[in-house]
């Protein structure tokens, strides 16, 4: 038994698998998405970017979104800096209330990369 590396399989004259180099696709530019991936992997930081999207006039008031959580005003100031750090929302202060809207061109970005199929080799970024 071999120790430290990875097992390796001979698929010579398997006919389940045969042999065949596969091309891998190109890669699109994709480093600055992962901090927003990174970011809607928490469900309340997902549930926030959901509401403020489909919030009336694409911008929601923190007074309307910390209402519908069980947690502190606090941390949800914590996911919505994560958010805007991540650039999948932005934020205005309209005085004592901070209005957030979902930038819709990550939004875009994030889509087209998950996009399968081929409308994802005629559309890639």
């Amino acid at each position: 038994m071999s120790r430290g590396g990875p097992a390796t399989v001979d698929r010579q004259g398997d006919p389940h698998c045969p042999a065949r180099p596969v091309a891998a696709p190109a890669e699109p530019p994709i480093g600055d998405l992962v901090l927003a991936f990174k970011a809607l992997g928490d469900p309340v930081r997902l549930r926030l970017l959901l509401m403020i999207a489909a919030h009336p006039n694409g911008e929601a008031c923190v007074c309307d979104l910390t209402p519908a959580f069980t947690v502190s005003g606090p941390t949800i100031s914590h996911h919505l800096k994560t958010l805007r750090e991540a650039g999948l929302v932005t934020c205005d202060r309209r005085g004592t209330w901070v209005f957030y809207r979902a930038v819709t061109d990550t939004l875009r970005r994030l889509g087209d990369v998950l996009r399968v199929g081929e409308d994802a080799t005629a559309d890639a970024p």
